[in-house]
């Protein structure tokens, strides 16, 4: 019993760091590196030597490292893409998708401009970019729509509802590393607790439109449900089909376009103008698709130049790894816009915002590795399931969901918890996509109601002290959110 409790001393002390407000989610996961290492050497059951402790290292340095240009890359690419017009003002709106002000159309503009902007706008930045990128779209398109400062929050909040594809999906990249499954797999099983979540998210909407003086009728409101299904139907066949990196991308570019041109039916000057906008996003999207559709491009970019130091780890492909496209789109960009002499400082923003986003993803992940090396998470697993057999795997959405919140990401509980979970799987003869993907939504979708995400909505809306106000609204869904999670874990136990 006292070795599991040793066991457990790299996550509590992360989450005792983190709850304490001293620490930020960077430097806890460095303290929770400090202590895994004494923790794996005199504890682990395996060996667990200088040698091995340099080789966890590298390891856990190797697979943050892919994933780093999906972070810094999307902030780059997403400063260059907008630096026409202003994200955070009314002009950084679609030509022609200014909702009337006065007049009976106005108040169906407005709720369809709602929409548009929580479901499709949001999670189309947010998985551009990540880092709340999101919320800040939502929150420019709805700027003047003199909304309660807590009611503004929550629509923020719901351009998060598809986080697990944010960030051109480098989270979900990062756990399928940790799990050793591919990534696109990891992505397809996550649609479905997705979808159910949405179960949740889409009467929070309403509820809270309803409220902002924004109703709609039954048929509106099953016309949104259709949107909805139709989006998540697209992204899990883009997922397949693309993996999690531009799946959202592809599958929610065509609905945005087609949302766009029904709601504000534009003449043709203002088509050509939003065509411009946009036609950065249109050209990487559209090259990212082919090189993972066209077999023999596919083959060819992904072989050329390959670097795959580790065999059971994700490999490095230059030409078809998806941040080095944003890298290139954005110096491509700035170029043909005249702005290649802002790219300098347009890099160095980039890194400003993301720098403790890489370093923490690298700090979590040889944290990992150091745990399951030393042979941790495969006795944790074991201990866990000969105490509680497959019913170990009902503390998944809590455990996991608990951190997602406290560490605003999901890449903390997917770091500490993914090995042993897997090693769960294997020991239950369970489904090891279908735990991963628990684990992982669990953890990216209850940050949603994250302390820190709420206090970025506080400030994007300008609603600073509105915080216990808006968590009184989405309290209620989050314990549903939980409810409905385990239910799903019960699913798994099962149907195995």
């Amino acid at each position: 019993m006292t070795t599991y409790l040793i066991w457990l001393l790299p996550p509590v002390v992360i989450a005792v760091a983190i709850a304490s407000g001293r620490l930020n989610t960077t430097f806890a996961a460095l303290l929770g590196l400090i202590v895994a290492i004494p923790v794996a050497s005199l504890t682990g059951p395996a060996p667990f030597a200088g040698s091995n402790l340099l080789q966890a290292l590298a390891r856990g340095l190797w697979i943050g490292s892919t994933i780093a240009p999906y972070i810094v890359g999307g902030l780059l690419f997403w400063q260059v893409a907008i630096r026409e017009t202003s994200p955070g003002a009314l002009g950084a709106l679609p030509a022609g998708s200014r909702p009337p002000v006065d007049g009976p159309e106005a108040m169906r503009a407005r709720r369809r401009l709602l929409f548009f902007a929580c479901f499709l706008i949001g999670p189309f930045a947010e998985s551009a970019t990540g880092f709340g990128v999101g919320m800040l779209g939502t929150v420019a398109l709805l700027r003047n729509f003199k909304l309660a400062p807590h009611q503004l929050m929550v629509f923020a909040l719901l351009s998060q509802t598809l986080i697990p594809w944010g960030a051109m999906g480098s989270g979900t990249m990062l756990a399928a590393a940790y799990a050793r499954i591919p990534a696109a797999d990891l992505g397809l099983y996550a649609t479905i607790p997705v979808a159910l979540l949405m179960l949740i998210w889409l009467p929070l909407f309403w509820r809270t439109a309803r409220q902002a003086q924004m109703p709609a009728s039954f048929a509106e409101c099953a016309g949104e449900a259709c949107w909805i299904v139709s989006g998540l139907a697209l992204l899990a066949v883009a997922t397949a089909c693309l993996g999690p990196e531009t799946a959202l991308l592809a599958a929610f570019g065509p609905l945005i376009v087609l949302r766009y041109i029904r709601d504000t039916q534009p003449d043709r000057q203002q088509l050509i103008a939003t065509t411009r906008r946009v036609l950065p996003f249109m050209a990487l999207i559209g090259g990212l698709v082919l090189t993972r559709l066209v077999p023999g491009l596919k083959e060819g970019l992904t072989t050329l130049g390959k670097v795959a130091p580790f065999g059971d780890l994700p490999a490095w492909s230059p030409l078809f790894h998806a941040g080095s496209w944003l890298i290139v789109g954005s110096v491509l960009t700035s170029a043909w816009r005249g702005h290649a002499q802002r790219l300098p400082l347009e890099l160095r923003c980039a890194w400003a915002t993301g720098k403790n986003a890489v370093l923490t993803v690298l700090l979590f992940a040889m944290m990992a590795e150091v745990l399951s090396m030393a042979g941790i998470s495969q006795a944790f697993a074991e201990g866990m399931f000969t105490t509680l057999n497959a019913g170990a795997v009902l503390l998944t959405p809590l455990v996991a969901g608990a951190f997602g919140i406290l560490a605003n990401s999901g890449n903390a509980p997917n770091s500490l918890f993914m090995p042993s979970q897997v090693a769960l799987a294997v020991q239950a003869g369970l489904s090891i996509p279908a735990i991963a993907a628990l684990l992982h939504v669990s953890g990216t979708s209850m940050s949603l109601f994250s302390p820190v995400r709420m206090s970025i909505a506080a400030s994007l809306a300008t609603a600073t002290g509105q915080e216990r106000k808006a968590y009184g609204v989405v309290l209620p869904y989050a314990i549903a959110g939980f409810a409905l999670l385990m239910a799903m874990a019960v699913g798994v136990v099962l149907v195995r």
